[in-house]
């Protein structure tokens, strides 16, 4: 009975209630949340890691953490991976979704391949220990510009482009956008179904139906609009921080403009220091500070 409280507060609170229904009933792969969820499906996580790196031999993939949540300290900034998994061979995939260009995905994609690293290894473990990794991102816009469909980035020698640096960490690129014939006709099938478009493929086929089975799921439906809601609240938090902040702005300018016209009018700053502490309610020492700006 509690939870189906819960449910009805969630999806009947006027009209934000109502949008968060809409959205989720109308959700894509592309959202980062469904994407998540789906992905849970190893054999369509596997099938798809295939389909981006078809010369790798992938019996079976693990799950270490859902959605991975990685936080080092307290003064740096959290990462959460959409899809983190890993395979027989312990090679390590992350796998995100970007729908906007933020121009940032290349340093994103270096801070997240740093954050997987600290995690991979212990105090005192030998560097040798790192997994293989490969950090990709799929993406609804063209990252560089050049109609590719994917970008694989590896370090190599500028010398000599013959020689790998051997670090075994591999920085993937998809574009749903790309205009090239640069990908197997599978990913090609894939990156048409992320795009919105709907190709004859048996694997498209089955993440379709998987995408309409993970919005039956209740739970999953709540703690998506419970997560949206938070962002919005998070939001409004923001916005009023920034009022907040223009208003202690504005009152500042008005002081300081205060202080500046009665100067020019040659009052006293003794004079001026008692006005102050009547019109704003500032301290004595609050005034004095002023007067010396």
């Amino acid at each position: 009975m509690q939870k189906t409280r819960t449910e009805s507060k969630v999806t009947t609170s006027g009209q934000f209630g109502r949008e968060r229904q809409v959205n989720w009933e109308t959700l894509r792969l592309s959202n980062d949340f469904l994407f998540g969820k789906v992905m849970q499906n190893p054999e369509l996580c596997k099938e798809l890691l295939q389909r981006i790196l078809p010369d790798l031999q992938i019996d079976r993939i693990e799950y270490p953490e859902l959605q991975k949540e990685i936080k080092c300290d307290i003064d740096a900034r959290s990462v959460r991976l959409d899809v983190y998994v890993k395979d027989d061979q312990e090679v390590v995939y992350d796998i995100e979704i970007q729908i906007s260009d933020t121009k940032e995905i290349p340093k994103r994609s270096r801070y997240y391949q740093s954050m997987i690293d600290l995690q991979l290894i212990d105090r005192g473990q030998h560097y040798k220990k790192l997994n293989r990794s490969y950090i990709i991102f799929i993406c609804l816009f063209d990252p560089y510009g050049k109609g590719r469909h994917i970008y694989t980035f590896e370090n190599f020698c500028r010398e000599d482009k013959n020689i790998s640096m051997g670090d075994e960490a591999v920085k993937i690129f998809l574009n749903a956008k790309g205009i090239l014939d640069d990908v197997s006709r599978e990913l090609q099938a894939f990156l048409d179904y992320i795009a919105g478009q709907k190709p004859d493929d048996i694997y498209v086929e089955k993440l379709e139906t998987a995408v309409r089975e993970a919005k039956k799921n209740r739970k999953w439906r709540h703690e998506y609009m419970t997560l949206q809601m938070r962002d919005q609240e998070n939001m409004e938090i923001g916005r009023e921080e920034g009022r907040e902040e223009g208003r202690e702005e504005g009152r500042e300018q008005g002081i300081l403009g205060m202080v500046s016209a009665l100067r020019d009018l040659n009052i006293p700053d003794s004079i001026i220091l008692q006005k102050l502490q009547e019109k704003f309610f500032l301290s004595k020492e609050e005034s004095q500070n002023y007067l010396r700006m």
